[in-house]
């Protein structure tokens, strides 16, 4: 294992490595006599949070000592709680929160994929100015739908932090889906750093974090393959593009302690079943930076919900969830023993796990996590390597000239005689030191689980299995198109729409009434998940057929990914990378239905 630094006495993760991947096993809370008790969540009979249920919440926001893995920190809290309480609503009813700020600093809560008046929505110098320090701003608003949401602070690094909590809305009228047990399953990432100083860290070093890069015996496997000459030529090409096929997040667990509904992997949240029962798990991923790879070994996971919406049941072994993401599985274990909850992260480097149980503090094998995925072709190429193309042509790298087309009038979508669909890239993603690359053939399938899941020998749910039930929102025909490229230099840790970082954009305009469809190009190596405030994202398969109803939408490298939008919602809306990182470096838009 390898040790990095980027200035004296920097943080060195080696000598913490175990601590952090595994946590304490007490986790959470710290007591103020030196000594340790468990997170609020683990003291609950029922292994969930405090339920706030009703039309009426009061919510106080302050400091409050937690202890992961060893250091002492000060985590931002709800009510005391990291996570924060369990929200209960029911749709139909009109909620009123009030929010104390008991910080220092400016804070606010978003209420994630909520349809909500925009000035409720939570979002400081977008929809209102935020919460000040000792004020207490109302949020009223009539709740419109049902199903598995979450809520965050938009003030700064305060995420990070610990500022969330999970949200349940119950439908007006009886539940489509029956269950004997309900949990909600919240996965978090701690940092016992400073957020600000790990964003100061990447600018400098984008790959500081990254302790998986290639090593010599990953070449000698490559040789073996490839041929010498093959193993060097693929060496040479990602070094001349200052990119490392290892590099698919930014802050890994050599940083991170992964969590599960507040507790540490040692700490071992634990949900109790009896045998033959029928119990709903409530995924959540409220982590900052990070995606999980979830699996029960042992068990199949029937997904009847994403983002809040029901979809038809499909059956899966594993399922990867991106960051602001929810899915909803149904599991019915037979069996009077102990299965683990396995999240493990995309990058391998550690893991959040969890204990379904007939008794208390039961537990079973935890599986040894999968290998280090490995960006491919396809992951830089798009289409044109699943074409078969050998040679880099439909991958421009830097300022390579390319089209030149304002990314907000577009013609109808160009195809070649094979079926690719050709991007249209904006005039300022070229001649751009915050542009690493331009894939002009991106790929558009939605049936891929995506690097470290391809292949694997189980069951990996994908886009293209998920089928909102009931249809369309949106029948009508499209009358606007709007492509926006994410973009990025990852030596420079700049992130972007179009190459233009969000302190430099005009505002994107979505008319009043109309109906919108958003091309979504990625253009670089990494997963984003794009959430638009305010407004339902219909994502289309690649027919343009309506496929699954969402709030983020996770875009995978090389990839195009379109989806409709009604813009019913007037008022200012924030349009981002749920990456806390890429969002703060850049890449974030406001939008204005007017």
């Amino acid at each position: 294992m390898k040790s990095k630094s980027t200035e004296p006495g920097s943080w060195h993760p080696v000598l913490s490595r175990r601590r952090f991947v595994q946590g304490l096993a007490l986790g959470g809370t710290a007591a103020m006599m030196g000594g340790f008790v468990k997170p609020a969540w683990a003291l609950t009979s029922s292994g969930q949070p405090n339920v706030l249920s009703g039309t009426e919440f009061n919510l106080d926001i302050a400091e409050m000592p937690v202890n992961y893995t060893g250091a002492a920190r000060l985590a931002t809290a709800v009510n005391g709680q990291v996570p924060g309480p369990l929200l209960r609503w029911r749709e139909g009813t009109t909620v009123t929160l009030r929010v104390t700020n008991r910080l220092r600093v400016p804070t606010s809560i978003h209420w994630h994929g909520i349809l909500v008046p925009f000035d409720m929505d939570g979002v400081p110098g977008i929809s209102f100015p935020g919460i000040a320090p000792g004020q207490t701003f109302t949020y009223r608003f009539p709740v419109k739908q049902s199903g598995t949401y979450w809520y965050h602070s938009h003030s700064g690094f305060q995420e990070q932090t610990g500022l969330y909590g999970p949200l349940v809305i119950d439908p007006a009228g009886p539940d489509r889906i029956h269950a004997d047990r309900d949990y909600v399953v919240m996965l978090n990432d701690w940092t016992d750093m400073d957020p600000a100083r790990i964003f100061a860290i990447l600018k400098k070093q984008s790959d500081y974090f990254n302790f998986n890069e290639l090593t010599l015996p990953d070449f000698v496997r490559d040789a073996s393959m490839l041929g010498l000459r093959g193993a060097l030529e693929a060496r040479a090409m990602w070094n001349k593009m200052r990119m490392s096929p290892r590099d698919v997040i930014d802050v890994s667990g050599f940083t991170y302690t992964y969590l599960m509904n507040g507790a540490t992997p040692a700490g071992n949240w634990n949900g109790l079943f009896k045998p033959g029962e029928r119990v709903r798990l409530r995924f959540i991923n409220g982590s900052s930076n990070s995606y999980f790879d979830v699996r029960i070994p042992g068990m199949k996971l029937t997904v009847i919900a994403a983002d809040g919406q029901d979809v038809e049941p499909v059956a899966v072994d594993e399922f990867r969830i991106a960051v602001a993401e929810t899915y909803d599985v149904i599991v019915q274990p037979q069996e009077d023993r102990a299965y683990t909850i396995f999240a493990q992260s995309i990058d391998r480097s550690g893991y959040a796990r969890g204990t379904l149980a007939p008794r208390p503090s039961m537990e079973a094998e935890v599986p040894a996590m999968d290998p280090v995925p490995t960006l491919t072709m396809v992951d830089m190429m798009g289409a044109m390597a699943q074409g078969g193309a050998h040679s880099m042509s439909g991958m421009h790298h830097g300022s390579m000239p390319g089209m030149d087309m304002p990314a907000e009038q577009l013609p109808p979508h160009d195809l070649d005689p094979a079926g690719m669909v050709k991007a249209h890239h904006a005039r300022t993603e070229y001649h751009n030191p915050g542009v690493d690359m331009h894939v002009d053939w991106p790929r558009t399938n939605l049936d891929d689980p995506g690097a470290g899941l391809r292949d694997n020998g189980r069951r990996v749910l994908t886009y293209a299995d998920l089928h909102t039930l009931g249809g369309s929102l949106y029948p009508e025909p499209v009358t606007h198109e709007i492509e926006l490229h994410l973009d990025g230099s990852m030596e420079r840790f700049i992130w972007s729409f179009d190459g233009v970082i969000f302190s430099k954009a005009k505002p994107v305009h979505f008319p009043a009434g109309q109906h919108i469809r958003l091309i979504l190009c990625n253009d670089t190596m990494m997963n984003h998940p794009i959430h638009l405030h305010g407004m339902w994202s219909e994502v289309e398969s690649p027919e343009r057929h309506f496929q699954v109803r969402k709030q983020t939408v996770n875009v995978q490298p090389a990839q195009r990914v379109t989806y409709r939008v009604k813009a019913d919602a007037l008022g200012r809306w924030a349009y981002h990378c749920h990456l806390l990182y890429h969002m703060e470096a850049g890449m974030f838009r406001e939008v204005v239905v007017a």
